[in-house]
């Protein structure tokens, strides 16, 4: 289902300003902690103040000194160095932000917000973790995934419930995860699939223990399902698991963590999760992914499901990953991004709208630092 709003178009001139030193090879030249984007934006979700969708990287208007970047379904959140958030695109329920449910296509700041750390997005709604270890919330709130113990939805951030000592957080679809400094994993929001991993399929409001995971480094969901790295660099998932997306080797649902089937020898890092798909950076550099192949998401160049990991041969010296729904992006050491997976609307940047099934260069991005993505559109840190 698409999501309109009113189609406005405010500071198109500040905008083409940024977007001229990208027509070329001009990401180098833009000044750091830039954001671009590509792909659709009929809600604003590119930032740059149109509504128009574009199959290479676009400037998101007037953002500068970002460190940290998140794509929801169709909104973006942007952390920037001075611990205040901004955001933009689809509002219908609040994931803004600023106290509104009007669609942005500009970057506006999210209310009251400070001291901020690390940020995460779900489907329809948005998380922060501060400097102080509690974790904040708003957006859409139907199974209860802002956590504050209600399941009303909030157009301005709000406290989850109960939660300190928090180091990292992870948003899913109408599920989210935080990761507490003693190494235990914290859920809350939808259950069905038993994608809060506590062995129940009952919702929950407020943060639950996943079963017997511990000295967890990092964490990340899914649509449907959530993956954790252990500090021994093995990876741990549950929830959904109709495409393999579990990596177990099975399509059965899992309510409590199980171990991926990766070689025991290999040290994961980073974990990212599409739709129905995982990716996984090795200490190596390497990526491996798993799951939903339908569009070539998974990028070992087949369009198989695949329930193992398998290693992309392709690219090599990756230190970042990130993912869209149906899509996955990858930065290289030297800055170049890679994607694959669908491209229906040039969210894969190469400029054409054909899916690919193994990674093929974004254009015009020589000092990627960090990437993105949403439903059908793709963001990166640059500079």
């Amino acid at each position: 289902m698409r999501y309109g709003g009113m189609r406005r178009m405010p500071g198109l001139v500040g905008a083409a300003l940024v977007l001229g030193m990208l027509s070329g090879p001009a990401a180098q030249a833009a000044p750091p902690g830039t954001v671009v984007a590509w792909g659709d934006n009929a809600d604003g979700q590119l930032g740059n103040g149109t509504f128009t969708a574009h199959a290479t990287a676009q400037a998101v208007h007037n953002l500068t000194n970002v460190k940290q970047l998140r794509g929801g379904r169709e909104h973006v959140i942007a952390l920037r160095a001075s611990g205040t958030v901004w955001a933009w695109g689809h509002n219908n329920y609040g994931q803004v932000g600023d106290g509104t449910t009007t669609n942005r296509n500009v970057p506006v700041r999210v209310s009251g917000l400070t001291d901020v750390r690390q940020i995460s997005t779900g489907h329809y709604h948005s998380m922060a973790l501060k400097t102080n270890g509690t974790v904040w919330a708003w957006g859409w709130n139907h199974f209860g995934q802002l956590g504050d113990g209600t399941t009303t939805s909030r157009h301005v951030p709000v406290r989850v419930k109960s939660l300190t000592n928090v180091i990292q957080i992870g948003g899913a679809r109408d599920h989210a995860l935080a990761l507490r400094s003693d190494g235990t994993v914290w859920a809350w929001g939808d259950n069905q699939f038993g994608n809060l991993g506590n062995g129940s399929h009952a919702q929950s409001n407020v943060p639950v223990r996943v079963s017997g995971l511990k000295n967890i480094v990092a964490i990340a969901g899914g649509r449907d399902h959530s993956l954790a790295v252990k500090r021994n660099g093995s990876v741990w998932a549950w929830g959904w698991n109709h495409y393999g997306q579990l990596g177990d080797g099975t399509t059965t649902d899992r309510s409590t963590p199980v171990r991926v089937a990766l070689p025991t020898t290999l040290r994961i890092t980073k974990v990212s999760a599409g739709a129905d798909h995982s990716v996984a950076l090795s200490a190596a550099g390497h990526v491996w992914a798993w799951g939903q192949n339908s569009s070539g998401q998974v990028g070992d160049g087949s369009g198989v499901e695949r329930r193992r990991p398998v290693r992309l041969g392709s690219i090599a010296n990756i230190v970042q990953i990130g993912t869209g729904r149906l899509h996955t992006l990858a930065v290289a050491a030297r800055g170049r991004v890679w994607a694959w997976g669908l491209n229906d609307f040039g969210q894969l940047g190469d400029g054409s709208h054909t899916n690919r099934h193994a990674p093929v260069r974004v254009a015009n991005i020589t000092t990627g630092e960090q990437v993105a993505g949403g439903r059908d559109y793709s963001v990166a840190l640059v500079g």
